[in-house]
């Protein structure tokens, strides 16, 4: 054996300093390496770039890990920080590695694993690591140009600062440690020196705020191994690349054989979980939240039907009443997008009162906003199925892929609504003035009158005989004829427009 390559072998695998290794058991952190072990298949991890600034006893592989390796047997590209080199700051040599990984990625259609800590690039450096063509900004690039092509996932355990924080917000998800991950473009006390503002770390870019109020994580969990296991389960349901579908397993009954209408409240302004309706339709504990703290008026998830895997869009009524906001107008574009990327058929579960109104809102753009969730929805090209559950009014209708915007088909359950808006919002609008003018009781004999022929215009089975309605189909009976209907339509062709693409309204 050659001592020098044994002794700088054992360097670069050992980390930085110990009294860094201290401190991350201080923190409840895990080391870059043990990360590595937890995250990939035994004796499957081939590294590269080892052996990088061997020549600094305190640069151990200038403070990233990368290489390929297999989770559950599919070829990935795996980047870590090592946060006990330099605080997992970034060198020229680290950007030059973590800039071959992804251009190795994009070549070999790797999906990307990114175990981000670091503070950021290193200031004293920046000549070497910023500006040039082989800069940071190289990194950025390449994940766009993956982005869509592979699954790009970040478990991020510490800071991810400055211009650092871009990594992240580029991967399709973002888990976060609470109380130890953080994504901000200047520190707190740059905020203070810059404009004035007195904050915290955590108030600033902490999990939660991310994960509650930007959107810009996805789930929120409460360790190192947790966070992990919720990326791998995460790839369990989406396709290594582009050109393949998504791994199918052994079908599951639901939770419950008990019949979902039972989840519905027998008076159609009732509020109840939808989730509980979910749980009863798909394979057993096979839903996986995506953005569950973000956006509550609207549920985004993976699951399994039969045993394969569909992404669920579908409204809340016991948060806000499942009205549409802008942050649920976002976070359903984005899943859209993000399922029709790796091929995973999209169902929709409407009981949407529309997009909210009002000045606060229309500040905000949700004109905007709920145009952005029409556009990824139309030009989502995989399977889609829509199911109104009780009601669907307004743009609403089209935000859960209505019948204008070319679903496969669209399932109304018996009793469901779909109109332009509710009977007593268009009877107020149509006959304001006629209400108004009337004494009772004759007032309320009207409106009762008007409400009634306003819901035989709308009938369901009359949009039914008209073939707005593809189907009604009984609660009990849903699960089956989805089963049918995603299994027909998976030859579906993926063609969209001839172009190179929109420019949607984000």
């Amino acid at each position: 054996m050659d001592e020098r390559l044994t002794e700088a072998t054992r360097r670069a695998r050992g980390g930085g300093p110990d009294r860094y290794h201290d401190k991350l058991k201080v923190q409840g952190k895990i080391f870059v390496r043990d990360r590595m072990a937890l995250l990939v298949d035994a004796q499957s991890f081939v590294e590269d770039g080892l052996l990088a600034r061997n020549d600094d006893d305190e640069l151990a592989a200038d403070g990233v890990v990368t290489g390929r390796a297999r989770i559950e047997g599919r070829p990935v590209m795996v980047i870590a920080n090592d946060p006990t080199v330099k605080a997992g700051s970034w060198g020229r040599i680290t950007v030059e590695k973590i800039i071959r990984a992804l251009e190795a990625a994009y070549d070999e259609l790797l999906p990307v694993f990114f175990l981000v800590d670091s503070a950021g690039a290193r200031i004293t450096d920046q000549v070497e690591l910023f500006p040039g063509r082989r800069g940071a900004g190289k990194i950025f690039y390449n994940q766009i140009r993956l982005s869509g092509r592979v699954p790009q996932i970040c478990c991020l355990f510490g800071p991810s600062a400055a211009g650092g924080a871009y990594i992240p917000s580029f991967c399709d998800v973002v888990v976060m440690v609470e109380g130890r991950a953080s994504m901000y473009l200047g520190s707190p006390r740059m905020a203070q020196m810059v404009v004035g503002e007195e904050t915290t770390l955590e108030a600033m870019g902490g999990a939660r705020m991310h994960c509650e109020v930007s959107g810009c994580g996805d789930a929120l969990v409460s360790s190192d191994e947790e966070a992990i296991e919720w990326a791998k389960e995460y790839f369990s349901y989406v396709a290594d690349s582009y050109r393949v579908r998504p791994i199918s397993y052994q079908g599951e009954a639901p939770a419950s054989t008990a019949d979902i209408s039972a989840v519905l409240p027998p008076d159609p302004k009732g509020v109840y979980d939808m989730q509980d309706f979910i749980d009863g339709l798909v394979d057993e504990d096979s839903f996986f939240p995506i953005k569950h703290l973000f956006a509550k008026e609207v549920i985004t998830g993976f699951a399994r039907l039969n045993g394969n895997p569909i992404g669920i869009v579908a409204s809340q009524p016991n948060h806000l009443g499942g009205v549409l906001f802008v942050d649920s107008a976002d976070k359903a574009a984005r899943f859209m997008w993000l399922c029709d990327a790796f091929n995973i058929p999209l169902l929709f579960l409407a009981d949407v009162p529309g997009f909210m109104i009002g000045s606060q809102v229309e500040a905000q753009g949700i004109i905007r906003h709920g145009a952005k969730m029409l556009t990824a929805m139309a030009e989502s090209t995989v399977p889609r199925i829509c199911v109104v559950v009780r009601k669907a009014y307004g743009a609403g209708l089209y935000a859960f892929s209505g019948p204008g915007l070319r679903p496969e088909a669209t399932i109304a359950l018996p009793g469901a609504e779909i109109a332009v808006m509710g009977p007593e919002a268009a009877v107020n609008a149509v006959y304001f003035n006629t209400i108004e003018s009337l004494e009772e009781p004759e007032r309320s004999s009207f409106i009762e009158e008007k409400r009634r022929e306003y819901s035989e215009d709308v009938d369901l089975f009359r949009l039914a005989a008209e073939g707005v309605i593809d189907a009604v189909i009984e609660p009990v009976d849903l699960r089956d004829e989805l089963v049918r209907r995603f299994a027909i339509a998976s030859g579906k062709d993926r063609l969209f427009s001839e172009r190179r693409h929109g420019v949607p309204p984000v």
